[in-house]
């Protein structure tokens, strides 16, 4: 188990801190949910979450089988609903090096769709996934 806790700080502002490491950041409501933006929104952790996710388990599977992810990258654009207020969608675009053989890729592939974030998502969410391979 790990415990995560927060302050309120006012203005729409919130202190997380990790139980474990103690590292803290902070959120804000976006622009268009009457916050200033002045930091990541729950929201957009939720997409942040899943990026790191993706490349973190990638990054498992790459190191117990010796192949260099290094560098490689994710993007995720979110989209919100507006009634009900929730997310709509997350598109995730991963690049990785165009080094990779053909297996690597589908493995690779395969393994970035089993991440914990990616499947604990509401089925809703929409979570379109495109890799693209360049050098890196």
């Amino acid at each position: 188990m790990v415990e995560t806790t927060g302050l309120y700080e006012g203005f729409k502002h919130c202190q997380m801190t990790h139980g474990p490491s103690q590292h803290i950041i902070h959120t804000d409501a976006p622009l268009d949910h009457d916050g200033k933006g002045e930091a990541f929104s729950p929201t957009d952790l939720v997409a942040a979450a899943l990026g790191s996710c993706m490349l973190t388990v990638m990054g498992i599977y790459a190191d117990k089988n010796n192949i260099d992810i290094k560098g490689s990258r994710v993007k995720v654009q979110k989209e919100m609903n507006a009634a009900p207020r929730r997310i709509a969608s997350l598109t995730v675009e991963l690049t990785l090096p165009e080094t990779l053989t053909i297996e690597q890729r589908r493995t690779l592939e395969s393994v970035a769709n089993t991440c914990p974030v990616k499947h604990s998502l509401h089925p809703e969410i929409l979570v379109p996934i495109t890799f693209l391979y360049i050098a890196i």
